[in-house]
């Protein structure tokens, strides 16, 4: 796993201020979390947005805050709706010893041989699932296998999953991921997936909304 550190400074403006802080390549941000009292930052935006580039939301990233070293995740981030240029990301600080919950992406990797050979239909379904674990044992991504789906009918769902060990899944375990259905059958919905929302355990301030 990448070791990926953000430096960052301690911010006092805050709120419509922050615009002039972007026209000069800064980033506001906030870090808050569980016993940690919010606290406003002030990344660089090229260095911050080449180093969070594909970082997933149960990646555990570092952010040192004038040496203040601080393990945590990434929340949210707020983009401009038409430049799409980040405005503000919020961050949740973790504590290395108390298990959190947290959305771990899913990745399908390669061919299912039901669609080369009985031209099968991929039908996706849920994209994250929820664990609990402590922060060193977090998956950035669980990769599903699809060449083991060689028939019509064959899937994958939460309990199929392997996770690693200290690992625990939230998600129920009937919810599908992915199964494969006949092409000239009726169109599956993936019903376990729609409609999922990320939950938010904590959200943190709102004061640099404004463009």
């Amino acid at each position: 796993m990448e070791n990926i550190v953000i430096e960052a400074v301690k911010r006092d403006v805050i709120g419509k201020k922050v615009k002039a802080l972007r026209r000069q390549g800064k980033l506001p941000a906030i870090v808050y979390g569980h016993q940690f009292d919010p606290l406003p930052i002030l990344l660089d935006y090229r260095q911050a947005s080449r180093a969070l580039a594909g970082v997933s939301s149960s990646q555990l990233i570092e952010l040192n805050v004038e040496g203040q070293k601080i393990p945590v995740l990434v929340r949210e981030r707020q983009h401009h709706p038409i430049s799409g240029n980040m405005l503000h990301i919020d961050f949740y600080a973790v504590s290395m010893t108390e298990a959190l919950r947290a959305f771990v992406p899913i990745e399908l990797e390669g061919e299912a041989p039901a669609v080369k050979d009985f031209g099968g239909v991929v039908v996706s379904g849920l994209e994250e699932i929820e664990v609990e674990c402590l922060p060193k044992d977090l998956p950035e991504k669980i990769t599903v296998d699809l060449t083991k789906l060689e028939k019509i009918g064959d899937g994958v769902y939460v309990k199929d999953l392997v996770l690693p060990s200290g690992v625990e899944v939230l998600t129920d375990g009937d919810e599908m991921i992915v199964l494969i259905t006949a092409p000239e059958g009726e169109e599956v919905e993936a019903e376990e997936g729609e409609g999922f929302e990320p939950e938010v355990i904590e959200k943190g301030k709102k004061e640099e909304e404004d463009f």
